[in-house]
């Protein structure tokens, strides 16, 4: 799940307290080099790709080639959802505030800061030949969308590449473990000594596209052994904002070369990230191992361009960072900052001096090959080679296969530390022995293999809870260096309650937990409440009224519970705010406000759930189940007329099975639709309703699934009409 950074230019010279030199130009911004089409439809006309529309206006792409088949995803992807596409390409080139203005400059900074370009040049030409061959496929097709498209292209974005491509993994994969979370400890001084705390909007800089949102995700595998019928079963869902640049694209690929892969993909990826081929699958979760050390720097009190390692004075490697930044029409300013760097690497001036930032990823440039790899891995073997790569820094697996195989890897670059020291503190800047320089083997990280078990799951808890006890890994076999968590959630209480203590699981239960709504006595939620019922209410009626619908709740937020409400608004912000290490409020200021907004809108303290939690998609609007840290998970922003709006949590989701002779099948369901940013399109909440009510429609993986079901069957370029305006 990938930070766009958000800020103003006053926050970011607040933010980083340095002095920044402006230069404010009147007149029209450069213009950049025009592309010539012919060339892109020169090259457009060497990749030879089928897209299938089904019912729902999923693609289903085929071709020769990979690279054919790439080429296809990256025209339908755009035919659906250009714009995200493109503004991830443009800030992943650190040009977003030249579009965006100034609220977009910290992301410009941090793209030089992490040395994301550095990597992706000085690599790029190292990756293996076939995953380039993909990296350029993919952008080839959404350039020729977009040659066929221009009043949808910004100037400058022409021509996207490959590079465009390896560079956006190459920015996301550390903010999915938390980077961010470090990176404003040490500028609100919870890191490194006193500071100011930062504002809202400050903080958004470091968070993701829906800044508000928890991370969060669910993955189940169950064995044949463990299944009443002798099925395999994988539940793919992770939790996504709804729209954005993390925002999960359904796609079927079928390759002549073997890449056949059904499941999800973020705007500016060929790749499927989760779900399954023909014989395995997989879901992804977000872990988040200790994988950032910071480290306070002694300067020379002579000169400020030098730090103190191992009794000597170094230069930092120093370079200026040009952030161009639109006004409004043809205005525009530059703002330039000094990027340093030390041994240690990127460095940040703060209020409370110089720190260096080592983090799990820096100048990693492999993350494409491995996802590639996984996609096209046909046993356990192989996809625990295809692991073996580490390449990405974080992001659990939770596996199934065909042949009842099922896993778990608590995946990550753990860097090799020295022992005896506090990592998750502050270090010593000044000794080189500090600075770790290898990451942990594969073969030592957490991981299950088969457990006697043959059940596994993981609810962005700590591993050493991921199936029942007596299967569950020892703590103490890891150091306590590697920095892995021991937390828990909602969600994995409750797996370990439902799936964890089923010893034969049907296809009906196993939908049934995934659609759990049911808080456990053991959460945060079930404390929360005993502490705000036990308060002397005195003469405040509204408040006794309120601890006795509390008290009467079953802690289930089914649409018509008369609980739910009063108690989610009372608790999501006292347990949002730990999650995401802000001031906590104490939760009788915020049931205070539950029952301040629940009589203003409602007139009452008691509304059904489904009343208040609403799904709304264009002229879509309905009422849908489920909360916070729920197994049915759904994170909701406030309006102004009292009701919930769902804005994340459950999205592309799936439940895959393998049956007894290894064939695969899957029910799958989305949030709103294929057309993302398409309103006037059929696709752009068809499948809110299904959503809603907790229906999955059959995946089409198939030639012969697909049959009957094509609406569409086209080359790019050749649909007929036109793709939906984008909104």
């Amino acid at each position: 799940m990938l930070r766009y950074l958000k800020v103003g230019l006053a926050a970011l010279a607040g933010l980083v307290a340095l002095t920044l030199a402006v230069i404010l130009v009147r007149g029209a911004m450069d213009a950049p080099a025009a592309v010539d089409p012919a060339l892109i439809l020169a090259k457009a006309a060497s990749y030879d790709a089928e897209i299938k529309r089904d019912e729902y206006g999923i693609p289903h792409i085929s071709g020769p080639r990979d690279a054919d088949v790439a080429f296809g995803l990256g025209f339908a992807h755009s035919e659906d959802d250009f714009s995200t596409i493109q503004n991830v390409a443009i800030a992943t080139r650190g040009k977003l505030a030249a579009y965006q203005g100034k609220k977009a400059a910290i992301t410009d900074y941090l793209v030089r800061l992490m040395g994301v370009w550095d990597a992706v040049n000085a690599n790029y030409d190292k990756l293996p030949a076939d995953v380039r061959k993909v990296l350029e496929g993919y952008a080839e097709g959404v350039n020729f969308y977009a040659v066929k498209h221009p009043d949808e292209v910004e100037p400058g974005f022409l021509p996207f590449t490959g590079k465009d491509v390896a560079a956006g993994f190459v920015f996301k994969t550390p903010f999915f473990y938390g980077l961010d979370k470090t990176l404003i400890g040490v500028f609100e001084g919870r890191i490194g000594g006193k500071s100011k705390e930062l504002s809202k909007q400050e903080k958004d800089a470091f968070l993701p596209g829906a800044a508000t949102l928890p991370i969060g995700s669910n993955g189940v595998a169950v064995a044949p052994s463990r299944s009443d019928d002798g099925v395999t079963r994988l539940l793919v869902n992770s939790h996504q904002p709804y729209a954005g640049p993390v925002a999960w694209y359904e796609a079927e690929l079928d390759s002549g070369e073997g890449w056949h892969v059904s499941g999800g993909f973020f705007p500016g990826s060929p790749f499927m990230l989760h779900g399954h081929n023909e014989n395995l699958g997989w879901a992804n979760t977000v872990n988040e191992p200790d994988l950032v050390d910071i480290y306070r720097l002694t300067i020379n009190p002579d000169n400020e361009n030098q730090y103190l390692l191992d009794g000597k004075w170094r230069d930092f490697k120093k370079e200026t960072a040009e952030i161009k930044v639109n006004l409004w029409g043809p205005f525009w300013w530059t703002v330039e900052r000094d990027v340093l760097r030390s041994e240690h690497g990127p460095v940040l001036k703060t209020p409370n001096g110089y720190f260096a930032v080592r983090f799990a990823g820096m100048g990693e440039y492999r993350q494409v090959e491995q996802y590639y790899r996984l996609d096209k891995a046909k046993t356990l073997d192989q996809f625990l080679d295809a692991l073996r790569l580490q390449a990405l820094p974080s992001i659990n697996y939770v596996y199934a296969d065909r042949d009842g195989n099922i896993a778990y890897i608590y995946n990550g670059q753990f860097p090799e530390r020295k022992p005896g020291f506090d990592w998750k503190g502050v270090l010593p800047g000044d000794r080189s022995d500090l600075i770790w320089h290898s990451y942990v083997p594969f073969d030592k990280i957490p991981k299950y293999i088969n457990p006697e078990s043959g059940v596994l799951f993981n609810a962005n808890n700590t591993p050493f809870r991921a199936t029942t006890p007596s299967s569950d890994l020892d703590p103490s076999a890891f150091p306590d260096w590697m920095g892995i968590q021991t937390d828990m959630t909602n969600r994995a209480y409750r797996m370990e309650e439902t799936f964890g203590s089923d010893p034969q699981i049907t296809r009906e239960e196993f939908r049934a937990y995934k659609f759990d709504v049911t808080y456990s006595e053991k959460s945060e939620m079930a404390k929360l409440l005993k502490q705000v019922v036990s308060v002397d209410p005195g003469d405040d009626s509204d408040l006794a009224e309120a601890q006795d619908i509390l008290r009467r709740w079953d802690m289930r937020a089914t649409k018509d519970s008369r609980g739910a409400a009063l108690a989610i608004l009372m608790a999501e912000p006292v347990v949002h705010a730990r999650i995401v290490k802000e001031p906590v409020p104490d939760p009788m200021d915020t049931l205070h406000d539950a029952i301040k907004r629940l009589k203003e809108h409602f007139g009452r303290l008691d509304p059904q759930w489904g009343e208040v939690n609403r799904i709304i998609r264009g002229d879509v609007d309905l009422p849908v189940a489920g909360g916070p840290d729920l197994l049915r998970a759904i994170y909701a922003k406030k309006l102004d007329d009292g009701r919930l709006k769902a804005v994340g949590g459950d999205t592309l989701f799936m439940f895959v099975e393998w049956d007894k002779d290894g064939k695969v099948s899957s029910r799958n369901v989305s949030q709103f639709g294929s057309a993302m940013t398409r309103p006037s399109s059929p696709h752009y909440a068809d499948q809110t309703p299904l959503y809603a009510s907790e229906e999955m429609r059959p995946e089409l993986f198939t030639d012969a699934e697909l049959e009957g079901h094509v609406q569409e069957a086209y080359r790019p370029g050749e649909r007929n009409g036109k793709a939906a305006p984008a909104d």
